[in-house]
C-alpha cells in the first residue's frame, strides 16, 4: 500500500503552468508522500496540460499521482490513481473501467459513508472530513470536527487520510487519531515555500 502520510493536493488559486512544475517538486523534496492533481474551474484542455507536468515530475521521484474527480483526465496522462466524490461517478464503475491496479479514493464525510465504504471494499482509502474549516471549496460539507474524525479512523476497515483545514497549527490534534494520513491544500501552497512548508509538517509525523 502506498504511504499516505502527507497527501498534498493542488490549488488552482495558487499554482498554473508557469509554477506548477517547480511547486510540486519542491513540495516532493519536503517531504510530500502523494500528490493530487486538482482543479475545479479550468477547462479540460487546460487541465491535462497541467496535469501532464505534475505526471512527469511525480514520476521522476517515484510518488504515486493521483486525479481528483476525473477518471478520464487520469487515464489520459497514465496517472496512478484517481480520488472520486461521494457525487462523482460510482466506485463500482471506476473499478471496472480502470481495473484491480489503478488506485482509488473515495471522499466520505460522515460515518454512514464510511461504514458503505466498509461494504463495497472497492477502494484503496478514503478522505475523511472537512475536519476543521476550509475554504479550498466553495460549498464545503459540514465540518466533522475531530472526535468525529477519530471515530471514522476506528470503525474503518480501509486506510483514513484526514482532509479539510489542516495545517502546521492543528495537525498534531489530527494526529492523534491515528489516521493514515493528512490532506493539505493551502498548507502546502498558500505561502512560503512548498519544501519548507511540508517539511514542518512531516516532522509532526508520530511514528
Amino acid at each position: 500500500m502506498i504511504d499516505l502520510f502527507l497527501y498534498v493536493i493542488t490549488d488552482e488559486r495558487f499554482l498554473d503552468v508557469s509554477n506548477i512544475c517547480e511547486a510540486i517538486e519542491r513540495a516532493i523534496l519536503g517531504g510530500a508522500t502523494v500528490i493530487q492533481y486538482r482543479a475545479k474551474k479550468k477547462t479540460a484542455k487546460k487541465m491535462y496540460e497541467e496535469a501532464l507536468l505534475v505526471r512527469e515530475v511525480t514520476r521522476r521521484h517515484h510518488v504515486p499521482f493521483i486525479v481528483n474527480d476525473r477518471l478520464d483526465l487520469a487515464l489520459a496522462v497514465k496517472a496512478d490513481g484517481v480520488h472520486v466524490g461521494q457525487d462523482d461517478l460510482p466506485v463500482d464503475a471506476v473499478r471496472t473501467i480502470a481495473g484491480k491496479e489503478f488506485i482509488l479514493g473515495l471522499s466520505t464525510h460522515n460515518l454512514g459513508q464510511v461504514r458503505k465504504a466498509n461494504e463495497e471494499k472497492l477502494v484503496d482509502y478514503i478522505g475523511f472530513g472537512p475536519v476543521f474549516p476550509t475554504t479550498t471549496k466553495e460549498n464545503p460539507d459540514p465540518v466533522t470536527g475531530v472526535e468525529a474524525l477519530c471515530e471514522a479512523v476506528r470503525i474503518s476497515e480501509l486506510p483514513v487520510v484526514a482532509i479539510g483545514g489542516i495545517n502546521e497549527k492543528n495537525i498534531d490534534e489530527v494526529l492523534k487519531c491515528r489516521p493514515a494520513g493528512v490532506a493539505v491544500v493551502r498548507a502546502a501552497f498558500e505561502k512560503g515555500d512548498p519544501y519548507e512548508n511540508v517539511l514542518r509538517l512531516k516532522e509532526r509525523r508520530i511514528d
